[in-house]
């Protein structure tokens, strides 16, 4: 059985960055991995290439990481 395609994730009305995110949907390890993937252009918000660590993240954000078996992020 595959895992969740989708992880909602409430950000609150505190800001958050892309990291922040990243870490808090469970889909890395650590700060450090995801700092890499970013790097790496491995992910995308919105449908775009995402190349800014500290990217400001807002509701209604989509973050997709081009990784098999990794959920796509919502920010509710």
């Amino acid at each position: 059985m595959a895992g969740p395609q989708e992880i909602r994730l409430e950000i609150g009305d505190r800001p958050i960055n892309l990291i922040q995110v990243l870490k808090r949907a469970n889909v890395v390890m650590s700060g450090g991995e995801a700092k890499n993937l970013v790097a790496d252009g491995l992910v995308r918000v919105n449908g775009e290439p995402e190349f800014r660590k500290r990217r400001q993240m807002a509701r209604g954000d989509v973050v997709d990481i081009d990784a098999e078996g990794t959920p796509r992020i919502i920010l509710d």
